[in-house]
């Protein structure tokens, strides 16, 4: 199974169901089931610790989420046709996380209650056998 570490407080809120978009500056070719995996840099929490007040139970160095990763495209031009074949998909033209320059989709997010110790990757990267199985329960849908 794929993963993807997000830098937190993203990749809590993607568990959360939140943020339904990952912005990256590259596409990827991949679709499937994504493991989110939340990093350990506190880069992206705002300064005055608000975030870790607001989200208590955010966890690092662990997966928190599984999701299916469903298309990338860039913001400026493809995001257009995505929405044009996806009616369903119009939120994107409203949703804050749209930033790109290319939007990864995420759908059918399930937070871990239990989030996965892991050790994270840049990029996309393949999961450790033990932890792909402790996660297949996730993948019924």
């Amino acid at each position: 199974m794929k993963a993807l570490t997000v830098c937190q407080p993203y990749a809590h809120l993607i568990a959360l169901g939140e943020k339904r978009v990952e912005n990256r500056t590259w596409p990827t070719g991949y679709r499937g089931w994504l493991a989110i995996h939340a990093g350990k840099s506190r880069k992206y929490l705002d300064t005055e610790g608000e975030d870790e007040r607001r989200w208590p139970d955010m966890a690092w160095g662990a997966i928190v989420a599984v999701c299916r990763l469903t298309a990338s495209v860039y913001k400026y031009g493809e995001l257009t046709d995505l929405i044009g074949e996806r009616p369903e998909l119009h939120w994107l033209t409203t949703h804050e996380h749209v930033e790109g320059p290319f939007c990864w989709i995420l759908e059918d997010i399930q937070r871990l209650t239990d989030p996965l110790p892991c050790l994270g990757q840049r990029g996309l990267f393949e999961l450790p056998a033990s932890v792909a199985v402790s996660l297949r329960r996730f993948l019924s849908v």
